[in-house]
């Protein structure tokens, strides 16, 4: 069987999520919304700033005025600060004014207090040469009225939500999480907190995946463990089908003996993609099963983390309405020789040391500790050896579970 490169079987995850009806909606207040996403187009009732305002410390004039202020000084004649209302400026004088306050009807031009002079008759005195329209921010300089602030589908940030602030808006429509069911396989899982017996093994895997979904923000219903039994997985596949909106395994769709997942979902479900170009990862799985998609993840600690930020989280965001899903990449130079060429495109544990990227540990797909070691993945194209120096795409952590 010919495995699938990676940028094939990512356009066909986003390709099936996009065809997924999107979640309900939900109306929150604005202190709630971080991380969702948009549901609905969001519009600026107002201008903003609503009107012509200071953008320094200093006096405010009319620049019809600036040349006898250059020779005899203007008078003062009003005081204004942020969330006063001023009144119109008298012609031939000027108005101590500080930054964010609105600016006078009249008054079209701010120099800032550093470039004046006041002699003993309270006379203003500017020392610069004044242009009209300096230091002033205008009315809807920053968004106007009507303008569209936010499309659909948008991962709001921290930043947004105060240029949703800003326009007056207290509440948002987004999209409800999706539920999310997170189901291990095989007899030698055993969870943290009880005795290992022969030839067992924690649970990590439950631990990671529900530790990135929690990071997409997402609901989980945690599955437990699934026994080796092909009447079992069947059972457990049809009662989370009926609960979840996407059902996420890790272990048991190879083709082992004791594969029963990968067997039930081949024989009860619908398999639409198996078996990719990657490493670590290549097992990993796309199904549906009593019309519920089931990704199939490797059991392996290593391809679970690997698989799930490379596939896993682009297919959920658009599921949710996200168009951009592609995480950030940087392009560093290597800091390691790569010699052996493979047939897949490797994903290394890495981190970056003095502008070079190196590897974290041991790259076996079992093993994990590397990958707390690490700050992202570094990738080795599929037919591609590496000499220290050369230009390596590298994809960090913080890009990747967010």
């Amino acid at each position: 069987m010919n495995l699938m490169p990676v940028a094939q079987a990512l356009d066909h995850l986003l390709t099936s999520a996009s065809a997924e009806s999107p979640p309900d909606t939900e109306t929150l207040r604005l202190e709630a919304v971080l991380g969702r996403v948009l549901a609905k187009p969001l519009h600026s009732a107002q201008d903003v700033p609503p009107w012509d305002n200071s953008a320094m410390d200093g006096y405010a004039l009319h620049a019809a005025d600036i040349a006898a202020a250059n020779q005899t000084g203007l008078p003062v004649s009003q005081r204004i600060t942020a969330g006063m209302a001023p009144q119109p400026l008298a012609r031939g004088t000027c108005a101590r004014i500080f930054t964010g306050a609105p600016m006078p009807r009249g008054a079209d031009t701010v120099e800032m207090q550093e470039n004046v002079t006041l002699d003993p008759q309270g006379l203003v005195h500017f020392t610069r040469i004044l242009k009209q329209g300096q230091n002033v921010r205008p009315q809807g300089q920053d968004i106007r009225k009507g303008s569209i602030l936010f499309k659909p589908g948008l991962k709001l940030r921290p930043q947004d939500l105060g240029l949703i602030a800003s326009v007056g808006l207290a509440t948002v429509e987004v999209y409800k999480p999706l539920r999310i069911a997170v189901l291990s396989t095989g007899d030698e899982l055993v969870e943290p907190g009880h005795e290992l017996g022969p030839g067992q093994i924690f649970n990590s895997n439950r631990y990671t995946l529900i530790g990135c979904l929690q990071r997409l923000g997402q609901q989980v219903i945690d599955a437990g463990i699934l026994e080796d039994d092909p009447e079992a997985t069947r059972k457990r596949l049809q009662s989370l089908a009926g609960r979840a909106d996407v059902i996420i395994t890790s272990g048991g769709v190879s083709v082992g003996e004791a594969d029963f997942l990968g067997e039930t979902l081949r024989d009860h479900g619908e398999l639409t993609m198996w078996k990719l170009a990657i490493k670590p990862g290549k097992p990993f799985t796309l199904a549906r099963f009593a019309g519920t998609p089931v990704l199939g993840l490797p059991g392996n600690p290593a391809a679970v983390l690997v698989t799930f930020l490379l596939l896993v989280r682009p297919y959920l965001l658009r599921r949710l309405g996200v168009q951009e899903v592609n995480p950030v990449m940087l392009q560093v130079a290597s800091g390691f020789d790569w010699i052996r060429a493979g047939n897949r495109d490797e994903y290394l544990r890495a981190r970056l040391e003095e502008g070079h990227v190196v590897l974290a540990g041991n790259q076996s797909s079992g093993v994990l500790s590397s990958a707390s070691e690490a700050s992202g993945l570094v990738c080795i194209p599929s037919g591609t050896v590496v000499s220290k120096g050369e230009t390596l795409p590298f994809l960090p952590f913080e890009g990747l579970f967010d």
